[in-house]
């Protein structure tokens, strides 16, 4: 039976890039990117890299860049990177040191006509 999702502990630390297909709950600290399906971020971890997920929901410390389709950053959340994202969500007391872009639609995605 595959797994649906990972964790890391409070007690681990990686040096090295993270590639997950599952969702990952990070609690201990990361040295490397991360890429994943959905990423939980526990208040007390430490992430230096870039983050690319589907779906994030950051309450730790970053040092990175973070791109996400939908993010969600909570209060206790420390960001110092930029972060690009399809929808967001911000709770007062977050602090963010970075730049905010909204992704921008490939040309496949968007879809234009003339108006005649």
């Amino acid at each position: 039976m595959a797994a649906t999702f990972s964790i890391l502990g409070t007690d681990v630390s990686i040096k090295g890039d993270l590639n997950a297909t599952a969702d990952l709950h990070i609690d201990g600290n990361v040295e490397g990117d991360i890429t994943c399906v959905a990423l939980v971020q526990g208040e007390k971890s430490t992430v230096t890299g870039a983050i690319r997920a589907e779906s994030a929901r950051l309450s730790g410390t970053i040092h990175g860049s973070i791109e996400a389709g939908e993010l969600v950053i909570l209060k206790t959340a420390r960001i110092h990177g930029d972060v690009s994202y399809d929808s967001l969500t911000i709770e007062q007391g977050a602090q963010v040191d970075g730049k905010f872009s909204h992704r921008v639609k490939s040309a496949e995605e968007t879809s234009l006509s003339l108006v005649s």
